[in-house]
């Protein structure tokens, strides 16, 4: 997504490395190695030279995809045993190493909803948990959806809803939808006009 006339100075100034808030990382140790993320112990130095230790959960990332046709956006139902109840979700998932990020979303809308788009624009960017986690999502917006054959990876359970815009937004705004990047795109994609 090209950047608006607007003057990013303030923040891009903000975001400069400043030497009294730099984390040095001294020493590194792998703990764990899973199918999906490791995680690492890491010494770092702190600015006032004291040492303090971090864990680090390493993960390649993922993209997801927010689809929408006739004011009703596409959601995938789907049974998160981590929080031990059902999830409202954009179609996505973990982006495979030296996937372009576009081409994973691409994918898993077709694999999860079947829904084929023309484009896809990038919506918005986030680290979901930058205090422990390098996880990087990128969302996109689908243009020109067209209905195909959804094909899940094998052990993926999801089912497919369309929710009206409005109803969305509402269930975002009363704890119903919860999910960082389908709160996260629904919300960039209203304020950006595609909804």
């Amino acid at each position: 997504m090209a950047e608006k006339n607007v003057d990013l100075r303030a923040v891009r100034k903000a975001l400069e490395l400043d030497p009294a808030l730099v984390e040095r990382v001294r020493r590194s140790e792998r703990e764990w190695e899973g199918k999906i993320f490791s995680v690492e112990h890491l010494q770092v130095e702190l600015s006032d030279g004291s040492l303090d230790w971090r864990e680090v959960v390493r993960h390649n990332g993922g993209a997801g995809v927010v689809a929408a046709v006739d004011g009703r956006v596409c959601l995938v139902r789907q049974y998160r045993v981590a929080l031990g109840c059902m999830t409202l979700e954009i179609p996505a998932g973990k982006v495979d190493p030296s996937e372009p990020r576009d081409v994973c979303a691409a994918r898993e809308l077709a694999e999860e909803t079947g829904l084929v788009a023309e484009r896809l624009e990038l919506l918005t960017e986030s680290y979901g948990a930058p205090g422990f986690t390098n996880e990087h999502t990128s969302v996109y917006f689908a243009h020109g959806v067209s209905q195909g054959a959804a094909h899940p990876d094998e052990g993926e359970f999801v089912g497919v809803v369309w929710v009206p815009v409005d109803e969305a937004l509402e269930a975002i705004r009363v704890g119903l939808i919860q999910d960082a990047k389908t709160v996260e795109g629904i919300l960039a994609a209203k304020a950006f006009g595609m909804l």
